[in-house]
């Protein structure tokens, strides 16, 4: 399959175009705030290599939160937008699964402290920014929460950092990750820097999510993934506060 993903998750906006599971072109801004600006001078690059290399769009991926609101909001609704235009399913990807993956592939483990063989011998924490001390992250699993950081157990129960009666290491990034530093204090935790999410990590993630695609029919009533209730906040634009 050729899959056209979207990740607008955090400050970072990338799309990319993935071929069986593997990324053969992203287009990507690290900066920040230029999302709404940026995705359809992305989308429309994409389409066009994609044209130049003969290759049909099968579907599109996005990455579904939790994460930025407008960030979110403006990612969905390019992707449903892009499925109703080119009658084509929605395959919603988490994005702390997205967060894991570029872990996995821009900082090998092994490059780490611990001297395990891979990242299956360590837990995973992927932390996206919730304001203060706030983040989304996982519990060691695939359900998302948000948690306030005060310690170790705040975010990783004891039990599930264990195996076999011995702790294993934890690895800990994204970009809700370096405030974590000052309370995150133990010599089994460890923070990677500089991981982001990008749509080129979706592809293998959404071809496993396939099973359960969001089809035309069904698109308008898709959402993003926010996790927290969003509270619209009161315009500053004169005029437009009352």
């Amino acid at each position: 399959m050729t899959i056209l993903c979207i990740e607008t998750s955090t400050s970072v906006c990338s799309a990319a175009i993935c071929k069986d599971g593997a990324p053969i072109k992203q287009c990507i801004c690290l900066e920040g705030s230029n999302h709404a600006r940026l995705l359809p001078r992305y989308i429309e690059e994409l389409l066009s290599f994609a044209r130049e290399q003969q290759l049909s769009i099968d579907a599109v991926a996005l990455s579904e939160g939790p994460g930025s609101y407008t960030g979110l909001r403006i990612g969905t609704s390019t992707a449903k937008g892009l499925c109703y235009g080119m009658d084509i399913p929605l395959i919603p990807v988490p994005t702390l699964a997205v967060l894991c993956e570029a872990a996995k592939a821009q900082s090998p483990i092994t490059n780490y402290k611990s001297q395990i063989t891979n990242y299956k011998s360590a837990i995973l924490v992927p932390m996206i920014d919730a304001r203060r001390m706030e983040v989304y992250t996982t519990d060691g699993g695939e359900k998302a929460r948000a948690v306030v950081v005060e310690n170790e157990e705040s975010v990783l129960p004891p039990s599930l950092a264990e195996r076999d009666g011995e702790s294993l290491p934890v690895y800990y990034f994204g970009d809700g990750a370096a405030k974590c530093q000052s309370v995150l204090t133990s010599p089994n935790w460890h923070f990677i820097p500089g991981i982001v999410p990008e749509a080129k990590y979706m592809g293998e993630l959404a071809e496993s999510n396939l099973q359960s695609p969001i089809t035309n029919h069904q698109l308008a009533y898709y959402e993003p993934y926010y996790l927290k209730e969003f509270v619209a906040a009161q315009s500053h634009v004169k005029g437009l506060s009352s």
